[in-house]
């Protein structure tokens, strides 16, 4: 069994390898690298051929993770208290899966919410509970529309896309994908960048899903799809049927309080110079946070802690905050 030690922002699960599972049929491979063997000796699809030796070699067989029951999320609704409605979902799907020869099936989800509210974060907080890791795909900075399905061998500088990449380069048949920012993807005429999750977020289409570089079936079907968006209107509504949505609310100012609090904690408990600062923040100083949304208080968290060092103090104070920090990250509060 595998024992993993998180910081004070995330609990300590004891994740079991589930079973192993077949990604691919390596006989699937062997006709296509002949097929290419026989047809071209030239170097012109030497990336292709290299991909189908790589697959042979490393084999199929990937591990299969969930957790060993159902965990004790209370750090994780602790630590996320405006994730509770996507929290309650997570962990029905872990209890179906409890006691059974049955991998982890978590339906597709998007998060809708403000930039900075920590979609990401949850996303990294669900890959460390299944033990597989987190691969994203961040939409606001595609620039090549093939990113998740590849493009097709005969272009210049053609290669797998992220799907197949996280499957055969991979260690698990069921990574967490996160796709960051879905609302922000652009197409064209010629190419659809979310094209591909069409066939991907469907469970039974998935399973036999084929990467358009290597024109191989790949089971996909186990991958944990996790989307994040500030603005659902621009996404198809094929797309918004194949997953459950979830509306992220602001925190409250309590809420942002005690996660400035945790934030503080985790950031002096994992370093080493940590424990020249107090235990515990001053009131002010978690007031002003506590007007942040969260990427921005670990931001200046640090910032703080660097300029509370440089002034030989062991407690951080509001100034030690850059300039401006209110005002630049406030967060929308509930009421």
């Amino acid at each position: 069994m595998q024992t993993s030690s998180l910081s004070p922002q995330a609990p300590i699960f004891t994740l079991p390898i589930a079973k192993v599972r077949s990604v691919y049929q390596t006989a699937d491979v062997e006709r296509r690298l002949d097929k290419l063997q026989t047809h071209s000796e030239s170097r012109e699809h030497d990336s292709l051929r290299s991909t189908y030796e790589r697959m042979l070699q490393r084999g199929p067989e990937r591990f299969q993770m969930k957790p060993s029951g159902i965990p004790e999320m209370a750090s994780l609704y602790d630590a996320l208290p405006n994730f509770t409605d996507v929290l309650d979902d997570v962990r029905r799907h872990v209890a179906l899966s409890q006691d059974s020869t049955d991998g982890l099936e978590v339906t597709p989800m998007l998060l809708l919410g403000k930039p900075g509210i920590g979609k990401t974060h949850f996303a990294k907080q669900i890959a460390d509970l299944i033990g597989t890791g987190m691969n994203l795909v961040s939409m606001g900075s595609l620039t090549a529309g093939w990113l998740l399905s590849g493009s097709a061998s005969q272009w210049k500088g053609a290669k797998p896309g992220k799907v197949f990449e996280s499957l055969v380069d991979g260690k698990y048949a069921n990574p967490v994908i996160v796709i960051d920012e879905i609302d922000k993807a652009a197409s064209d005429a010629q190419y659809d960048p979310l094209g591909s999750l069409y066939s991907l977020l469907e469970h039974d289409t998935a399973a036999a899903f084929v990467d358009e570089f290597a024109e191989v079936p790949i089971d996909a079907s186990q991958v944990l799809w996790i989307t994040t968006a500030n603005d659902a209107r621009s996404i198809p509504n094929p797309i918004l049927n194949r997953m459950n949505v979830f509306e992220i609310q602001p925190l409250t100012p309590s809420q942002a309080r005690h996660i400035a609090l945790r934030l503080y904690q985790s950031i002096r408990a994992s370093h080493d110079w940590g424990s020249r600062f107090d235990d515990v923040p001053q009131d002010d100083l978690l007031d002003q946070l506590a007007t942040l949304v969260p990427r921005e208080m670990r931001r200046l968290l640090m910032a703080a802690f660097g300029n509370a060092r440089l002034a030989s103090r062991s407690t951080l104070q509001v100034d030690d905050l850059p300039r401006g920090a209110a005002s630049k990250g406030r967060i929308g509060f509930m009421q």
